[in-house]
């Protein structure tokens, strides 16, 4: 038997849900190590920091709790995840985000992570596809990025440390396709002046803006390539009429803070930006042009969510807008454990965005979801208790799985009913079950298939049994069942529709 060593990662339980969104005071933004910033912007942020120290223990009576919520926001649960970028390809939203390591007491970030979903919110995980190796001249520091897709590639965009002279820089790493791989387009950094936080527009008219910053905010005009620029770096001018007015921090007169999010929408271009730390909220600013001038329009999102950062990010799918946005609401969650969630809106009719509050509940299902098509095991609206890894199949599967853990699927549409249900397995030892289960972790057995010992992790079989009970549309649970220990792998499952009775017919 090969040894299942697991990897060091907070399982997430507490009933499988989230601690409360809103009511959990920012107190992580007290014990910061202050996070590496421009040199020349480090002395008024670490001011700010101990104020917001003195003002959080104040406020925070010794014995208030995190609560627990019953929802499927955030929309990741087995990893942290912070700094959300969503890209629309086609009929699917594939999200971009860091990975916070478990237990940080700093920003303490090595890789990417990319997540994709057709319904907004069954998920799935599609590992990581870019880290600070790729990148030969990083050395540390994988923030916050962007992807865009042009010439049938997707860049991204992200800041990382330069081995070379210590400083922040934004490099540019280039895929085929919307998962990865990615490697590095072009063996050094594209912008280096020491800032962070990239984004991207491309305009109707095909030119390309890169826009990043923190503690100002800085533009370039990209090549065609996505991998070069024209000109100098230009700084866009941090008005307290464009970017509103900041108070007690004279070195820093307007909102402005860091994250900004560019888009262009009903021929108006919005900068979206993360707004006067320490706590962070979600403000923003229009202009009739990608260069401004720029009028401050107010807040989108006010300081909640027991995280002393936020980052937005905006996309309209399926006839819809949403709005993507860190807190840090898991078991374990604070500043620097962060967890990425969405909320949907609408736009006002002039355009403007409506004040936008963290719930639990999350975006609502935009459709079904077939089960008789293949589904990847690692496509879930919640999981308690799982780990992904890659799989010697491809992709990622399910794993580290132990006796009562259980992913939720959202709004499964069996029909008239299944007949069977089959799943890849693999495992190393007696395997334990997988139960079928619909409405909730306890609900209706609807099957159960027996795992066998397949002689190893990464050894795949596939199993199947008989389903009752299975029809029209219901939330779907797999509960994985068995002794001590770990049980078993699951890469990916399928149901098969109960065989039509012609009319007339009889059983």
């Amino acid at each position: 038997m090969e040894p299942r060593v697991k990897p060091e990662r907070v399982r997430v339980r507490l009933g499988g849900r989230p601690t409360s969104l809103v009511d959990r005071p920012t107190v992580e933004a007290t014990m910061l190590p202050a996070r590496p910033v421009p040199t020349h912007a480090r002395l008024g942020r670490a001011v700010t920091w101990v104020v917001a120290l003195v003002l959080a223990l104040a406020a925070v009576p010794a014995a208030l709790q995190p609560t627990t919520a019953r929802a499927d926001n955030p929309i990741v649960q087995h990893i942290y995840t912070a700094d959300p970028a969503p890209l629309v390809v086609g009929g699917r939203v594939y999200l971009y985000t860091g990975h916070d390591e478990d237990g940080s007491t700093n920003f303490t970030m090595r890789e990417w992570r990319v997540w994709s979903s057709d319904d907004m919110v069954n998920w799935t995980d599609h590992g990581s596809p870019l880290s600070l190796s790729t990148f030969a001249w990083a050395s540390s520091n994988a923030w916050a990025g962007q992807t865009v897709q042009r010439n049938g590639k997707f860049y991204w965009y992200v800041p990382v440390t330069n081995r070379a002279t210590g400083r922040m820089a934004i490099g540019v790493a280039v895929s085929d396709s919307p998962a990865g791989p990615f490697h590095d387009a072009i063996g050094r950094p594209l912008v280096e002046n020491g800032e962070i936080d990239p984004t991207v527009l491309v305009d109707d008219d095909g030119q390309a803006y890169l826009y990043w910053g923190n503690p100002n905010l800085w533009y370039v005009k990209l090549n065609a390539d996505m991998t070069s620029y024209s000109g100098s770096p230009t700084k866009i001018p941090l008005t307290t009429a464009g970017f509103g007015t900041r108070t007690g921090d004279p070195n820093r007169p307007t909102l402005f803070e860091e994250g900004p999010w560019a888009y262009k929408r009903g021929g108006l271009y919005y900068m979206v930006f993360a707004a006067k730390c320490c706590s962070e909220f979600i403000a923003y600013s229009t202009a009739p042009g990608p260069t401004g001038p720029w009028t401050y329009r107010g807040t989108v999102m006010p300081t909640q969510g027991s995280s002393f950062t936020n980052h937005p990010g905006i996309i309209d799918f399926k006839g819809n807008s949403y709005f993507f946005y860190h807190n840090g609401a898991l078991p374990g969650g604070g500043g620097f454990t962060r967890s990425v969630a969405v909320e949907k809106f609408s736009y006002n009719a002039d355009g403007t965005i409506p004040t936008i509050t963290m719930t639990a509940t999350g975006a609502p299902q935009a459709g079904t979801l077939n089960p008789y098509v293949r589904q990847e095991a690692e496509t879930l609206a919640w999981g308690s208790g799982i780990e992904t890894e890659p799989s010697s199949e491809g992709g990622m599967n399910l794993g580290w799985l132990e006796n009562g853990d259980y992913v939720k699927v959202k709004g499964v549409a069996f029909g008239a009913g299944a007949s069977s249900f089959a799943t890849r397995v693999a495992s190393a030892t007696g395997g334990g079950t997988v139960e079928v289960r619909l409405g909730g972790p306890n609900g209706t057995v609807a099957a159960r298939c027996a795992v066998p010992n397949t002689g190893g992790w990464q050894t795949w079989t596939t199993v199947s049994c008989p389903v009752s009970g299975a029809a029209g549309t219901q939330d779907l649970y797999l509960r994985f069942t068995g002794g001590s220990g770990y049980l078993t792998n699951v890469n990916w499952w399928q149901f098969t529709p109960a065989p039509v009775m012609s009319e007339g017919a009889s059983a």
